[in-house]
């Protein structure tokens, strides 16, 4: 990459009952695109968890507050040994966090797996991505679409024959 990169900030404030000893998002390796995210759970649940039976959905507490800043947005994405080893994902995926949203940050799961799964409290749940926003403008032609290869197949049109 040429030229100065300036790291987005995304600042972060904690609920009034979040335990602030769960870590912030955080990235794993200077690799990672990924930063995790952990469970931040009401104290009545911090003890057992929160069991996700098959097929059940629910939003997960982190206990935090985010200011993404203006042309990003946080992209929420499953965590791959979750999925694999537990069928535990996201219905959503990527979900998406816009710059303007000031609200509790809730982690949306669902258990596709056979077994009931149990989060615990500062289980790394998902993964936040930050990335930059294009917002592009809509116009109604008069002209037709130009041509393309592809043209107008959709749904599997360019996979196996």
């Amino acid at each position: 990459m040429s030229g100065p990169f300036v790291k987005p900030v995304v600042r972060v404030i904690r609920e009034d009952w979040a335990d602030p000893d769960v870590a912030l998002p955080g990235y794993e390796t200077d690799g990672a695109a990924g930063a995790d995210i952990r469970a931040n759970l009401p104290a009545e649940h911090r003890g057992e968890g929160i069991t996700l039976a098959p097929l059940e959905r629910r939003i997960i507490p982190t206990g935090l507050r985010v200011e993404i800043p203006q042309g990003f947005e946080m992209q929420i994405r499953p965590r791959s040994g979750l999925a694999y080893k537990h069928g535990i994902t996201l219905p959503n995926t990527p979900g998406t966090i816009d710059s303007d949203y000031r609200g509790p940050l809730g982690v949306l799961l669902v258990n596709l797996g056979t077994d009931p799964y149990t989060l615990h409290h500062n289980d790394r749940i998902a993964q936040a991505i930050i990335a930059p926003v294009v917002q592009a403008a809509f116009e109604v032609t008069t002209e037709t679409l130009s041509d393309s290869v592809r043209g107008d197949g959709g749904f599997g049109s360019t996979g196996r024959a």
